[in-house]
C-alpha cells in the first residue's frame, strides 16, 4: 500500500467539520473536494456520509497516492485526481454537476488569485441547488483577530508573501462575482469558520 501522509491538523478538525457536513448537506449527492491534501478528510467525510460519492483532488500529483491510500476500501470514494484551480481542465473533464464543492484550508496557503479561481470552478461545477463549503481561518471586519491567528498569519507571510489569512468580506466578494451568496457561517474550534454558500435566488 502507498504511504499515507499524516496531518495532525486534519486529524483534529475532521470530526467537527464532518458534524457540520452531516447537518448541512442532504443525505446523498456527489461531492468534489478541492485540495484534499493527505486524504484524511476525504476518508473521514466519505465514511461519515455513506450516501455521498466523493471525488478527492489535489494540485500536488504526489499527494494523490496518499489520498488513495487513506480512502482504500471506501466504495463511495472515486480515485484521486489532479486539479489545479488556476489551470482547471476543460469542462468535459470535470466531475459536474456536483452537489457540493468542499474546500478546507486552501485560501490562506495559496496566492490570492486562487480565491477567484475557486469561485469560478464552483460556478462551473455546482448543480443548480449545489453548495460550496469552505473551512479555514479568516479575518472578519469588526471582529478582533485571535492572537493565535495573528501569529499564524505572520508565520504564513514569512514563509510566502503571497500567503496569509484572507478577509472574509473579500472572499464573499469573489463569491458574489459568480452569483454565490453566504447562507450560513459556523464558528469552529481553533478560531476557524465553516461557510456554506449557494447560488443567489432569482429576484
Amino acid at each position: 500500500m502507498a504511504m499515507r501522509a499524516h496531518s495532525p491538523a486534519a486529524e483534529r478538525n475532521q470530526a467537527p467539520i464532518l458534524a457540520e457536513l452531516q447537518r448541512l448537506l442532504p443525505a446523498s449527492g456527489l461531492a468534489l473536494e478541492v485540495a484534499s491534501g493527505t486524504g484524511q478528510h476525504a476518508a473521514h467525510f466519505a465514511a461519515g456520509l455513506p450516501g455521498w460519492r466523493w471525488q478527492p483532488t489535489d494540485v500536488d500529483g504526489q499527494a494523490l497516492a496518499s489520498i488513495d491510500a487513506w480512502c482504500a476500501g471506501l466504495p463511495n470514494v472515486l480515485p484521486a485526481r489532479r486539479l489545479d484551480v488556476l489551470n482547471p481542465p476543460p469542462a468535459a473533464e470535470l466531475p459536474a454537476p456536483v452537489d457540493a464543492l468542499v474546500c478546507a484550508n486552501l485560501l490562506h496557503i495559496a496566492p490570492w488569485p486562487c480565491c477567484a479561481a475557486l469561485m469560478r470552478l464552483a460556478d462551473r461545477c455546482l448543480a443548480g441547488t449545489g453548495s460550496l463549503v469552505l473551512y479555514g481561518p479568516y479575518r472578519v471586519d469588526g471582529v478582533p483577530t485571535a492572537p493565535g491567528n495573528l501569529a499564524f498569519d505572520a508565520d504564513l507571510r514569512a514563509r510566502n508573501p503571497a500567503w496569509g489569512l484572507r478577509r472574509l468580506a473579500k472572499v464573499l466578494e469573489q463569491a458574489g462575482a459568480v452569483g454565490l451568496v453566504l447562507r450560513e457561517q459556523v464558528a469552529m474550534p481553533a478560531n476557524n469558520r465553516l461557510l456554506l454558500l449557494d447560488r443567489r435566488l432569482p429576484a
